[in-house]
């Protein structure tokens, strides 16, 4: 597809065309290898990439191609290359995240390996299929970062727009392999610095959710330092404000908005930026009742709703809430000015800084989501609080 206006009128369905085209091979090729393998692990994988979420990070990359006046038949075609690539290695840093955290549901489904537990149920003793189930989700998130990269590496660039693509892809991959061990790390140590959960946020989901995206966006566009360093600012705020707002869900979004049960960074452990600035504000007020509940709570795999509902009351009454809210808020301006000057005023900049926007979720879009209340219920949500419990 080398029309940039029909790319513009749908990215997700022009990205997926190109997806769709490459797993058809990568399959193929699967099945040449053992049939077996084909149908159980590169299927999946198909499977779960096909069924993505909204495409943002291809979205972002082509936007910010489109901004900065890519428009030729070459940038085209390697930007949905690239856009697909990404979608790949966000299959191989969601079905690997799940495996680590234990998370049972993903987009509203079963995780992979949760999905695989139950089909070889009954195989072996229960333990030793769990096992299997989660070694093959390491497996199949392997073969979807083997996928991205092989893409990324085939795909036809011009020498010094592929010297800056490859580079960024090599940083981005180091990233998100750094931001997943600090966040294992605050797990096991139980660290409440605010300082240290928001690095963790910064290169776990930031920068490969914004501020990389951005900046493929622009080095296929072949944009001039000028522009990818004023790029790089909004992206490295907005990817942080990101970050924050999806902290924020997982304890305070309706489950219909977020494809999982409230709380699962709560009951993995996770020492979030919200969960971290709570903490020290307790330490600091010498709240004892407040810290008492995040250590009884933070890593209860069986935390019920209502000893969910005690953790939200103490975000709320330490002010880690309505910080974290503000910092978002702040964040997204920041970021958005950097903007400024930078791109031209075109409608590409005008869909990019919407689409930047909404991906941060500032206060105003994020204000008419609605949150769980006392025992999970949510008004107008179709996902009782007893599906919620069972789907975990």
């Amino acid at each position: 597809m080398g029309d940039p206006g029909a790319v513009d009128a749908d990215v997700p369905g022009a990205v997926g065309q190109v997806l769709d085209h490459v797993l058809a091979d990568r399959v193929a090729r699967a099945r040449a290898a053992d049939a077996l393998f084909a149908e159980e692990l590169a299927g999946r994988v198909v499977r779960f990439t096909r069924a993505g979420g909204k495409r943002s990070r291809s979205r972002l990359l082509w936007w910010t191609l489109r901004a900065c006046g890519g428009a030729g038949e070459a940038p085209v075609a390697a930007a949905l290359r690239i856009g697909a690539a990404l979608e790949l290695l966000q299959t191989c840093a969601l079905v690997h995240d799940d495996v680590m955290d234990g998370s049972e549901v993903r987009r509203g489904r079963p995780a992979l390996h949760a999905d695989l537990r139950a089909r070889f149920a009954g195989s072996a003793p229960a333990e030793r299929v769990a096992r299997f189930a989660e070694a093959v989700g390491v497996l199949a998130g392997d073969l979807a970062l083997a996928w991205s990269d092989d893409l990324v590496a085939e795909t036809p660039l011009a020498p010094p727009t592929a010297s800056v693509v490859r580079r960024l892809w090599s940083d981005m991959r180091t990233e998100m392999v750094a931001g997943q061990y600090l966040d294992l790390r605050g797990q096991i140590t139980g660290s409440h610095a605010p300082s240290r959960a928001l690095r963790t946020a910064c290169l776990k989901s930031g920068r490969y959710s914004v501020e990389r995206p951005l900046a493929l966006g622009a080095a296929l566009a072949g944009a001039d330092d000028a522009t990818m360093r004023a790029l790089g600012s909004a992206g490295r705020r907005l990817g942080v404000a990101f970050q924050l707002r999806d902290d924020l869900d997982d304890v305070f979004a309706a489950p219909r908005w977020t494809g999982k049960p409230c709380g699962g960074d709560i009951r993995e452990g996770k020492r979030t930026c919200l969960v971290a600035l709570a903490g020290h504000r307790a330490e600091a007020a010498g709240d004892r009742r407040a810290l008492a509940v995040l250590r009884r709570s933070l890593g209860d795999t069986g935390l019920t709703e209502a000893g969910l509902d005690r953790v939200r009351e103490v975000l709320e009454r330490t002010g880690a809430r309505a910080s974290v809210e503000e910092r978002i808020g702040r964040l997204v301006a920041q970021g958005l000015r950097h903007l400024d000057g930078a791109l031209p005023e075109n409608e590409a900049g005008a869909r990019l800084r919407r689409l930047l926007a909404s991906a941060a979720d500032g206060a105003a879009a994020g204000a008419g989501r609605p949150r769980p209340g006392p025992g999970g219920a949510v008004p107008g949500s179709p996902v009782s609080p007893g599906a919620r419990e069972t789907g975990r």
